[in-house]
């Protein structure tokens, strides 16, 4: 055992050497940021434009070996062979997905949003490897989802590979993660555009101009490497669509709005599917087998849920589909994705969307057709427009669906009807449910993020401990050009005004100050009281810092004063977006801490470690202690605070108030002393 471990520690270091090396030998070559930019997102391009073609080759393959090989091996038992199709992959893609990178399993795109906010785009190696492998199993072996989560995901893994080899900062390995990303839909679907803004839109959650250049070289290098290899035809063929009359377009509203609902119940069927297997108490690397096995019995009488399901998406697009067949396969679909995904497949669920609001358009086609048949086109139009709605909707990224629909079918005529429908579905869709498909997994993680940044890890923190004390401030009364060299000694952009009894007065800017220079001698008797805004948002230093942020986006100020909750003029500091860039740096620290410590526990204790919540009554011991004050034993972890609605990730300075609900993780003999601590009493 233990060479075994000196084997693997001696490797390591080689691993570490090499890297080590192939960045000095960039550092020695002095290469420009421009170039090494350039250069890398082209390497990333390639790599994902390979990896989506072999990709889509495992997925044919698999789906040959396990329909046209699973005929023959079981054709004793008639059609019926097509239930145990799906179990049979699932049996393989769970032990594979639970043993060898758990990142894997689901449709892929929010582990990658996480991996960028919280670890600065740093992905483990192996799960380009396993991904690739259990999702095209998966999908190969009729789980109904898609490719498009899984090539974003592998896109994504070689991108933050390439970047943690060259030792690159954060914001690098970030780029190169979405470079991965675009370049991943781009080759799959033949969408350079789309999957450009996919990787800026979704992945990043934000647009600069330096990330995106170069996601855009990587998106369009793989399409021209997919191009090569797989040909420049759109992924649908579908007869040209336009607008017959201009009322027209109301018919797609409404379409729009049926999607944000059909959308919402996509969202909540698969979460719901995925809390039912959850809460099944058998082993997680059997339960894609039981959906595996539920899917197959639904797919026994409706094959069409089977895989990724394209050839009838086309058909929908062609109006060769009946009416109560649509409608019937809206549903189904929901619930075989639901099933695969919710038992813990692996899968995208852009496919999924695109049969989903296909049929729906489809239907809503057919009617609407047949009632006004001279004043709208045909149910194709309407089929194609719904599936952009409906990925909209579940996914929140209107640009990019509107983007890779128009790139997919190469059809520009219907874009206009596409951009309403999709506007109005995902501005409802937001209304319904706050959290799209893709947030709503790491929201119950408790990470919410907001641009790319995890916005609920700052509830943890609170404004006093981000906040500048004893801030610069100056008297309501001073001259402008003593304010001047205020701001020209002090470098700072705004100072708090103090009244005559030291009580805050208000907010004086340097915009202040230049737009009173600009009157000239009608400036000449203005004093800094003169200039300063008095209606002032501020903030109390026991709230989150959270609410700080968004009291400072409401007018888009660079300051706060914070001031006491018994009176408002008394100013205690000052909270600036650096104090708070700088917090939220340390929030993140915290909770990257937290589950180090988290996973060393139950490295040491493979068995025995538990969670337990306890609820702190005011008669506790615990009561008004700092955390690291309380006398829990070393192998207990304090992982969260729940207190009015919020939840903290505590630190050593954290204090417990009565009524607070905590969550602990320790060791089973350690649970009693845990809650004699939290509680003053014995466990019974």
């Amino acid at each position: 055992m233990k060479e075994s471990q000196n084997e693997t520690f001696t490797s390591r270091l080689r691993s570490e050497h090499l890297t080590s090396r192939l960045a000095r030998q960039l550092d020695r070559w002095q290469l420009t940021e421009t170039t090494v930019l350039i250069g890398t997102a082209l390497i990333v391009g390639i790599g994902s434009g390979f990896g989506a073609i072999l990709f889509r080759w495992m997925i044919a393959s698999f789906q040959y070996l396990a329909f046209e090989g699973g005929k023959q091996l079981l054709g004793f038992l008639g059609r019926y062979y097509l239930i145990l199709i799906p179990a049979l992959g699932g049996l393989i893609v769970g032990p594979l997905i639970y043993f060898l990178a758990r990142e894997a399993k689901g449709h892929g795109v929010p582990e990658v949003m996480e991996a960028v906010a919280l670890r600065g785009g740093r992905i483990r190696p192996i799960v380009a490897v396993i991904k690739s492998l259990a999702s095209s199993i998966c999908i190969g072996t009729g789980g109904s989802v898609g490719r498009e989560g899984p090539i974003v995901q592998i896109g994504s893994a070689l991108g933050s590979t390439l970047g943690q080899l060259l030792h690159f900062s954060d914001d690098r390995i970030r780029n190169l993660v979405a470079c991965g990303a675009a370049g991943g839909i781009a080759a799959t679907f033949n969408a350079p555009i789309a999957g450009a803004l996919f990787a800026s839109e979704v992945i990043l959650g934000e647009f600069t101009a330096t990330y995106f250049s170069s996601v855009v070289i990587s998106s369009i290098t793989a399409t021209v490497i997919s191009h090569i290899f797989l040909g420049n035809s759109p992924a649908f063929k579908v007869p040209p669509y336009s607008i017959v009359s201009p009322w027209e377009l109301g018919f797609y509203a409404i379409l729009g709005i049926l999607a944000s609902f059909v959308a919402v119940l996509f969202v909540i069927t698969l979460y719901k599917a995925e809390d039912i297997f959850d809460a099944w108490k058998v082993p997680e690397y059997l339960k894609p087998a039981a959906g595996g096995l539920l899917l197959g019995l639904v797919g026994l009488y409706f094959p069409q849920i089977f895989g990724m399901g394209y050839e009838f998406i086309e058909n929908a697009l062609l109006d060769q589909i009946a009416v109560l067949l649509l409608i019937v396969l809206i549903f189904l679909k929901v619930l075989a994705t639901s099933l695969t995904l919710g038992s813990g497949g692996s899968g995208g669920v852009f496919a999924p969307s695109l049969f989903i609001g296909s049929m729906l358009g489809g239907v809503f086609g057919k009617a609407v057709h047949s009632w006004f048949p001279s004043a709208t086109a045909s149910p194709g139009a309407y089929a194609l427009v719904g599936m952009a709605a409906v990925f909209a909707g579940a996914a929140r990224a209107p640009i990019t669906s509107i983007l890779i629909l128009f790139e997919m079918t190469s059809d520009y005529r219907i874009i206009l009807p596409l951009m309403l429908a999709t506007v109005i579905s995902t501005i409802l869709t937001e209304r319904l449910c706050k959290e799209s498909i893709y947030t709503l997994k790491l929201v119950r993680r408790s990470i919410r993020l907001q641009r790319g940044r995890d916005i609920d890890v700052m509830q943890g923190v609170l404004v006093e401990e981000a906040m500048t004390t004893n801030p610069d401030t100056i008297p309501w009364d001073m001259r402008l050009d003593e304010l001047g060299n205020e701001f020209q000694r002090t470098h700072h952009h705004g100072f708090p005004v103090l009244d005559a009894e030291g009580k805050l007065y208000g907010v004086v800017t340097i915009r202040d100050l230049e737009r009173a220079l600009r009157r000239g001698k009608e400036a000449s008797n203005l004093k800094a009281g003169d200039l300063a805004t008095t209606s002032l948002l501020t903030v109390y230093p026991d709230e989150p810092l959270w609410v700080a942020l968004k009291r400072l986006g409401v007018r888009d100020v660079g300051r706060l004063p914070v001031v006491d909750r018994g009176d408002p003029k008394k100013l205690l500091g000052m909270v600036r977006r650096n104090d708070i860039i700088r917090a939220y740096n340390l929030a993140i620290m915290r909770r990257q801490e937290l589950q180090h410590r988290m996973d060393r526990l139950r490295l040491g204790r493979v068995t025995g470690v538990e969670f337990v919540e306890v609820e702190v009554g005011p008669d506790s011991p615990a009561v008004g202690k700092r955390v690291k004050d309380l006398g829990v034993p070393e192998d207990c972890i304090i992982v969260s605070v729940r207190r009015n609605r919020q939840i903290l990730i505590p630190h050593g300075d954290t204090s417990i108030e009565a009524g607070d609900k905590v969550v602990a993780f320790a060791a089973s003999e350690s649970l009693p002393q845990v809650w004699k601590e939290l509680t003053g009493k014995s466990k019974g």
